[in-house]
C-alpha cells in the first residue's frame, strides 16, 4: 500500500451504476469499480503511480517481466460480501487443492490468492470450503466430483487447480466458496468470470465477486483476495505460551473451542493446538497441520 491509496472508497461518479448487489447496501471501493470495469469490457485504469489497479498479479516490471505476486490489500475495500449457499452444497467435502482427474474435460483453471483479516494482515489457516459445476452446469450431489477444501498457508496464500465451470439455467459462471478463519463466522460467497455475457442479467452477480482472469496457455489462470470481517494477528507463538497441562477432554472432537497451545490425542498419537480455533468434522488433528503439530 503507498500513500496514494484512498483510506475511504470511492463515490461511483454520476451515470456510474455499480451492478446488481446482495445483501444490505455497502459503499463502492476502487476495487469493485474498477472490477466493474473489466466485467463491462472497458481497459484497464492505472494509478497515480503508474501501475495497473486491479490484478496484482499483472504487475509488470520496467522489463515487461510479470512480477512475483505478492499479497495486496486495498485500502477502502470492504470485507468480501456474502451470497447464498444455493441447493448444491454438501458437507464434508475432501481435502485436496487439485478438483481435476485424468481425463475430465474442460478448459483448465487454476485460482490462487489470499485471505486478509480487515486489517490488512494476512490469515494462515482458514478454512476454503470450494464447489463447482462440472464442463456440463451438472453438479454432483452423489459423490465429491469438483468438490473439496483446504486451508490457506502460513502466508494466508491458496492454490485451487480445477476447471472452468459449464453454465446451467439462470445463472452467469460462478465458483461457489465457504471461508472460515479460525474460530470465526463462516462467510459463503461465489466467484465470477470477467467478460461473461450472462453477468448482466444474472441476479446474484456482483462486480466485487469478480476474479482476475487470463488465458494461459491451453489453460487459464485466475486470482482473487478474500477479505474477511475478523482482526488479523500476527499468529501464535511457537511454542505457545501457558499450554494447560491438561487437554480439553483428553480426545479432540468436532464441535469444541480450542485455543493456542491446548494438547489433544486423536487416533493414538498426541497433538498441540497451533491457531485457537472451533473444530468441526474434517478438521481431524493429522489432516489439518496448519491447526495441530503432531508430538505434543
Amino acid at each position: 500500500m503507498t500513500s496514494d491509496t484512498p483510506t475511504t472508497p470511492d463515490e461511483p461518479g454520476p451515470g456510474l451504476s455499480p451492478g446488481p448487489r446482495t445483501g444490505t447496501d455497502r459503499g463502492i471501493s476502487r476495487k469493485a469499480l474498477l472490477r466493474a470495469a473489466v466485467a463491462a469490457g472497458a481497459a484497464v485504469p492505472l494509478l497515480a503511480t503508474g501501475s495497473i489497479a486491479l490484478a496484482r498479479d499483472t504487475a509488470r516490471s520496467s522489463t515487461g517481466r510479470a512480477l512475483s505476486p505478492t499479497p495486496f490489500c486495498d485500502d477502502g475495500d470492504d470485507p468480501t460480501p456474502d451470497q447464498m449457499e444455493g441447493p448444491y452444497f454438501k458437507p464434508n467435502s475432501p481435502l485436496r487443492t487439485d478438483l481435476v482427474t485424468p481425463g475430465t474435460p474442460g478448459t483448465r483453471l487454476t485460482v490462487t490468492g489470499y485471505v486478509f483479516g480487515r486489517n490488512c494482515v494476512p490469515l494462515s489457516g482458514v478454512l476454503l470450503d470450494f464447489w463447482q459445476a462440472d464442463n456440463a452446469g451438472a453438479y454432483d450431489m452423489a459423490g465429491y466430483t469438483f468438490r473439496g477444501h483446504q486451508f490457506t498457508d502460513a502466508t494466508g496464500a491458496f492454490t485451487l487447480r480445477t476447471i472452468v465451470p459449464g453454465l446451467y439455467p439462470g445463472r452467469t459462471r460462478h465458483i461457489h466458496v465457504k471461508a472460515q478463519a479460525p474460530g470465526e463466522p463462516v462467510l459463503t460467497t461465489q466467484l465470477y468470470f470477467p467478460g461473461e455475457p450472462r453477468n448482466s442479467t444474472d441476479a446474484l452477480f456482483d462486480p466485487a465477486l469478480l476474479m482476475n482472469v487470463r488465458d494461459a496457455g491451453g489453460g487459464r489462470e485466475g486470482s482473487f483476495d478474500f477479505v474477511l470481517n475478523v482482526d488479523g494477528d500476527e499468529g501464535p507463538t511457537d511454542p505457545p505460551t501457558d499450554p494447560p497441562t491438561d487437554p480439553p477432554g483428553g480426545t479432540w472432537a468436532a464441535g469444541r473451542s480450542y485455543a493456542a497451545g491446548d494438547r489433544v490425542t486423536y487416533g493414538g498419537g498426541a497433538y498441540r493446538c497451533l491457531q485457537a480455533h472451533t473444530s468441526m468434522t474434517g478438521w481431524e488433528p493429522p489432516h489439518v497441520p496448519a491447526l495441530w503439530r503432531a508430538g505434543a
